[in-house]
């Protein structure tokens, strides 16, 4: 027998006989509780007095603000600092923030983060490393036990490793939150030479902090989030730690990274007044998926995000924009959005072109339903994929790419709540995956929202979706002031558009 095949038989067979985890210690640990004591958590609640029942609410759209802000919160953390991430690249931006986070903990700042396992092969000696700080726990989620053998673990553990923990979570001192699309990486921050995503976050002070505080521990706490040492193949101590901080470092110094962030920072500081005073004070809820409720089949789930979103749909009297990066409705949205326009509803999606997604897979289940969703009387747009030269990505261009993608997950309804968070509009996002967001009812954080989405849809940024005469889809744009119209997938090669329409007949669209 070939000796490929017995080791595929063989490390399947360990598989199934390494399922669960050894025996470790796992203490609990909770959210800082005297926030009021710190600099930041008494400035915001000398304004939250003034607002009862109410937090208060600022958008981050753009790229370099996003970053600035997370680092500006590592470095005036006092207390604590709670992460929570998909993914998190080791690029620049990725070793920058991971440079800030142990800087923080060497001052005394207790910080925990919280990753999932889909992106950490072959990072588990790095972050055992950081987690062998006294002041740094890490813990993964929903973590293969195979660290070295995860197709096979995968394939042999299916039902409990499909569910990934997509949640994006950034809380400083109890005190001030970030939440939204982006993970940590160089894409999401505007800063890649190849392709950037237009995203959006929202940070958050007041009460509502503390409820995204309390989910962070249930997360933290719960049985599916293991420490990394429990996962690492040995013992990692300060001697490592000393070894992984000089690489960082080394590759900070080394990074010529286009912001900058020692001024952006100190500007920051210096306006925390102004800022907070600039925060938009109404009711919010933090809205979340329960992994327990996630992990048993969708006829049994309750209480999910999909079905909070839906009972705010239900009740549209005027308008539903949304922004999402992957976009499959599926049958029954097509229907549910169908019977929102029969009775006035105005409906607008912004989502990826293939030339812009970053996902093939994910525009293969939404390529079959753009004639419904037109034919509904949705109004359809893309995202062109040299939109990024048109600063939606960023307010300023730092770099010459000229690619994007979209990776907003964001909805206005009517004119007077919005929705912004991880959750994409698609099956995985529904059914599979923990999200998590903030739903927060304003007029004037809507308009906010609406006049972002409106950059998204103007016609040197994005195609307008449309049917012929004979029903055919057609593409159309402005391209340098005439109007240009597509009968095909614009912009895209054709191995792309064989990938899409090969995998768009597979019966994988529950997964996507």
């Amino acid at each position: 027998m070939n000796k490929t095949i017995i080791l595929i038989i063989v490390t399947f067979l360990l598989a199934g006989c390494t399922s669960m985890l050894k025996e470790y210690p796992r203490p609990s640990s909770y959210a800082y509780t005297n926030y009021k004591s710190t600099k930041i958590g008494s400035l915001f609640e000398k304004e939250t007095v003034k607002h009862p029942g109410k937090s208060g609410f600022h958008l981050i759209p753009y790229g370099q603000e996003a970053f600035t802000s997370r680092i500006a919160m590592t470095e005036m953390a006092e207390k604590s600092l709670d992460l929570q991430y998909y993914l998190w690249h080791s690029d620049s931006s990725g070793t920058l923030l991971a440079h800030h986070v142990i800087k923080a903990a060497e001052r005394g700042v207790k910080v925990r983060i919280l990753l999932d396992d889909i992106g950490l092969a072959g990072y588990d000696s790095i972050i055992a490393a950081m987690d062998a700080h006294p002041n740094i726990q890490i813990r993964i989620f929903n973590p293969f036990v195979l660290r070295s053998s995860r197709i096979f673990n995968f394939i042999h553990d299916f039902d409990r490793l499909n569910h990934r923990m997509h949640n994006k979570t950034f809380v400083m001192d109890n005190s001030v939150a970030i939440i939204g699309g982006r993970n940590i990486g160089d894409e999401y921050f505007a800063v890649s030479k190849e392709s950037n995503f237009r995203d959006m976050d929202i940070a958050a002070a007041g009460p509502i902090v503390r409820e995204i505080s309390h989910v962070y521990d249930y997360f933290w706490n719960g049985d599916w989030s293991v420490p990394i040492y429990a996962l690492a193949n040995k013992t990692y101590t300060l001697k490592e730690l000393k070894e992984v901080k000089k690489k960082i470092e080394q590759k900070v110094v080394e990074t010529k990274f286009p912001y900058v962030l020692d001024k952006d920072v100190k500007s920051l500081r210096s306006r925390l007044i102004s800022i907070r005073d600039n925060f938009i004070w109404a009711k919010g809820q933090y809205v979340w998926d329960d992994p327990k409720t996630m992990s048993v089949s969708v006829d049994e789930q309750k209480g999910t995000m999909i079905e909070k979103l839906a009972m705010r749909v239900n009740s549209l009297q005027k308008q539903l924009y949304m922004e999402s990066a992957y976009f499959i409705p599926r049958d029954s949205g097509v229907d549910a959005l169908a019977r929102l326009h029969e009775r006035g509803v105005k409906i607008r999606v912004l989502t990826n072109s293939l030339a812009s997604n970053d996902v093939v897979a994910a525009h293969a289940g939404y390529a079959g339903y753009r004639k419904k969703l037109i034919s509904s009387g949705v109004e359809l747009y893309e995202l062109r994929p040299d939109a990024g030269g048109k600063n939606v990505t960023n307010k300023k261009m730092l770099t010459d790419t000229s690619n994007s993608g979209l990776h907003t997950k964001t909805m206005v309804f009517d004119d007077n709540a919005v929705f912004v968070g991880s959750f994409n509009l698609d099956p995985r996002s529904a059914a599979i995956n923990t999200e998590g967001g903030l739903y927060v009812e304003s007029v004037e954080l809507a308009e906010e929202v609406i006049k972002y989405m409106k950059d998204g849809v103007k016609p040197r940024n994005s195609y307008r979706v449309e049917l012929d005469n004979e029903g055919e889809l057609l593409w159309i744009t402005i391209i340098d002031g005439k109007k240009v119209i597509y009968d095909i997938d614009p912009e895209v090669g054709a191995w792309k558009k064989f990938q899409s329409d090969f995998i768009g007949i597979l019966p994988v669209e529950l997964q996507l």
